[in-house]
Parts: structure tokens; sequence; C-alpha cells
């Protein structure tokens, strides 16, 4: 018996699956979708949710050539097809063809922008597919006409000879066809001094916050286009440590950083997104030296408790990244920029020496990601900070007194426990650091947070990190 193989084609993407049929005087068995061997083998795992058949009663019926917003995995019961497609997404391959004859022992999976059409060969055939979005009433889409001469498809049965329907023998030319755009990028949380640092390495994504998308409101969850959208970065998120432990405090961090990404996580999976979550070195206790990213989530207060509930809703996403980091610096007040303002307004403050970890710098948060996203990295949990050995704030403190002209003994080292008298405050990790090793192991090389300090208090790098 044949081995089930899958052929690439001169269109990216367009993937021709040969299947394993298997024949006897009964007739033909065949895995026709078989997601776990075919994955294995090179086809996106592109979750498929409505199959669709198309019955042609006569040898020469033609269709297409259609272009909608979704990928296809198409085949035919019986008989024999002549498909061709052509690629009508934006870029360098913009009008390129494929085609091949299809019986049911081939398969072709058609990426989203590429123009599908077929003939059928014989009288009677059942031509069906997979789609990996529910069909929506008056989606408009690129046509393109059968007969253009630019893309010259070979049809095997002359159009005039062909059964065509109305509306696809008033299709356009090539020349007349606006190509698809590539689904975008939406970052949530965009005002934050994270989502501003992104939109520089992501220049051409959706910008929204609370005002404009209230992840907590079914009504407006609803209505969002998430089928626009290939990537989702959730930068937003409830900060305030300290204030998380009132009871209204406590309330909207559960729902923004713990409802808010397990909505995300499931319009992910829903819509065929990736989605990018930023999480925090909150959801462990800080009673080990260096966190991994297996290590059991132990978080201490309520912050650290939603932190690590969002985690664990995200995780359930089949196409995630979630990026912990600790010690975020970026535009916007900062621990970093008090203590330049103190150092320059002649203060010596008593700051906490026996919390350490590593400084992040919003502009290296979203560097990685790029980088994550770019080299294709297995989706999962990864640890994110500027690189360089751990420092408590005290030791960020006094470097930034030096860098700012003042003596570091200017600046009183003190406990957690002396800084928190009077004080109602939220429990901390004693340690931040995290193991960088997950990260580093795909190609990435963190800037080390001491040469990153220097730029951003010298003013010689962009505020954002």
């Amino acid at each position: 018996m044949p081995d089930l193989t899958i052929e690439t084609t001169p269109i990216p993407g367009l993937l021709v699956v040969r299947l394993d049929l298997r024949e006897d005087a009964r007739g033909f068995f065949k895995e026709n979708w078989q997601r776990e061997k075919m994955v294995a083998l090179g086809l996106p795992d592109f979750g498929p949710v409505q199959n669709n058949v198309s019955f042609n009663a006569h040898r020469g019926t033609t269709r297409g050539i259609h272009t909608e917003p979704w990928d296809k995995f198409i085949s035919v019961a019986n008989g024999r097809i002549f498909g061709a497609w052509v690629d009508m997404r934006e870029g360098e391959t913009f009008g390129a063809t494929f085609h091949v004859e299809v019986d049911p022992s081939v398969a072709v999976f058609v990426p989203r922008g590429v123009g599908n059409s077929y003939q059928t060969l014989e009288d009677g055939v059942a031509y069906t597919y997979l789609v990996n979005e529910h069909w929506r009433p008056a989606t408009a889409y690129p046509a393109l006409n059968l007969a253009d001469e630019t893309v010259a498809i070979p049809w095997p049965i002359p159009l005039s000879e062909s059964e065509i329907s109305d509306k696809d023998l008033a299709t356009p030319s090539l020349a007349e066809v606006t190509p698809m755009a590539p689904k975008k990028t939406l970052i949530v949380g965009a005002l934050g001094q994270l989502g501003r640092a992104l939109q520089a390495d992501f220049p051409e994504a959706d910008l929204v916050d609370l005002a404009e998308l209230d992840l907590t409101d079914a009504t407006a969850v609803a209505a969002w286009p998430w089928h626009e959208y290939a990537l989702v970065l959730n930068a937003a998120a409830y900060t305030a440590v300290d204030a998380a432990e009132t009871p209204e405090g406590r309330r909207t961090c559960w729902a923004a950083n713990a409802a808010a990404p397990a909505t995300l996580a499931r319009l992910a999976d829903e819509h065929g997104f990736t989605l990018v979550h930023y999480s925090s070195e909150y959801v462990f206790d800080g009673t080990v030296p260096e966190h991994t990213e297996d290590e059991p989530v132990s978080p201490l207060g309520v912050y650290a408790q939603t932190k690590a509930a969002g985690d664990l809703a995200v995780a359930t996403a089949r196409r995630h990244y979630v990026l912990r980091t600790s010690w975020v610096i970026g535009e916007g007040n900062n621990f970093v920029r008090t203590m330049k303002r103190l150092a320059e307004q002649g203060v010596s403050p008593e700051v906490v020496s026996d919390q350490v970890g590593r400084l992040t710098f919003t502009g290296e948060l979203a560097r990685a990601t790029r980088h994550l996203l770019d080299s294709q990295a297995p989706f999962g949990i990864y640890h994110c900070s500027n690189g360089g050995p751990a420092m408590s704030w005290a030791d960020i403190a006094s470097a930034v007194f030096e860098l700012c002209g003042r003596s570091t003994d200017d600046v009183r080292p003190i406990t957690t426990e002396q800084y928190a008298v009077g004080k109602t405050l939220a429990p901390r990790p004693a340690s931040s650091t995290m193991s960088l090793a997950k990260l580093a192991s795909t190609g990435f090389v963190p800037v080390d947070a001491a040469t990153a300090l220097r730029d951003y208090v010298t003013g010689s790098a962009p505020t954002d990190g």
C-alpha cells in the first residue's frame, strides 16, 4: 500500500497530500483527514471547524477561482477533478499557479489567500473540503476569472464546453484583482509601557486598550472581529501589587489577569491565532535561587495568584507563548526613573537589599517576542529578562546613583521587613531571578542588564528600553 506523503508546490503553503488509499473488490478505504499523522509530516495544524460537500452532476463542471479568507483541505469522495490554484496574496508570489489531477488518493491543503478552482473530469463527482472558519454571509474575498490569460490555466475541457455559473463568468482579470492582505496583529494593552515598546517591533499592529476593548465584557468580545488576526499580543495587566490585596482591587485584578487571558485563550483556539501573553516571576514564592519554566507555580499574594491563573489559562491554547518577566522598566514611571530623580534632587534613599532579580527593559521583552515568532520557536512558556548577574533593588539604585555622579554610599540598604514597617504590602518573592537557558536555546542572546541600565539612565537608548 502507498504511504501517506506530503509534497510542496511552487505556491508557498499549498501542499499536495498523497493518501494511503486501500482498495479491494468492495471498493476503497482511506483516512481522508488524520491530524496526528499529517501534522507530523508538515501539514499545518489548521483546526478545521466545518466540512462542506459540493456534488457535481456533470463532467466539465468548473468552479472558481475563489479566494476565501480561511484555510481549506480539499479532496474528492469519488471520481476525478482537475484542480488549479492561483496565489492571490500580497507578495512576490502573487499570480503563481499550480495544478494537479485529484482522485480519491489525493488531497490538497490550500492556505488562506490562495485562489481555489476545479473542473470535474467525470459525471457525479462529490468534492469535499474542510475549512477552519465557519462560513459567514456576505464575506468579501478576491476572485479571478477562469479564463484569465495571465495565469493561463490549461483546463482539460475547454471553458466554452464547460458548465460555469454566471457569477464565475463575471469575475475580474488578475490585473483588476486587489491582492489579499495577510491577517493582522493586535496589541491589547497598547497604552501601557510594554504595549508602547511592542509597537516599535510590530509597527503595523492594530492597537487597543480598555477603552476600545474590554475583555471582561462579553458583548464587546463577541463583537470584535477576531477572525481578522493571526497574532494577538496581550500586554494588558493589572499591576498594582499592593492594591490587589483590597476587596475592590482583588476583583479587578482577577478579572484583568486571569479571566481576560482565559477569554483570549478560548478565542485563540476558536479563530486560530497565536496568543502571546506576558506574565511575572511573582507566580513563584522566591524560595529558590533561580526559577525555571518547569517549576510548579507557588504564588504568594493576590496579584501573584491571578498571574499564575492567567498562565494556566493561556497554556490551554494550542498556539501560545507565555513570556514570564521580572522587574520591568519602560516608558513611564518606574523604579529606575524614581532613583534617577532622587539622585538628581540630592536625596539619599533607603532601598531594599534582600530581594534579588534582574531588570527587564521593555525593548528587550519586545525583541524576545519578535525573535520567538520569527524563529518559530516551540510554543510554551519562556522566561525573559535582561542578562547578567542578579542584583538587589539596592544594587540597582546604587548603580543609578553612580551613573548620575552620586556616591553609591548615598543609597542605604535595608531589609524588606524594615521597609514594610507602617505599610500594608503584598508579599513579594525574595528571589526573582529566572533561568534564561530555555530562551537562549532558541538563539536569543539577552543584552546585559547593567549595559541596558547605563544606556537607559544616560539617554543613549530609547526611553522604552
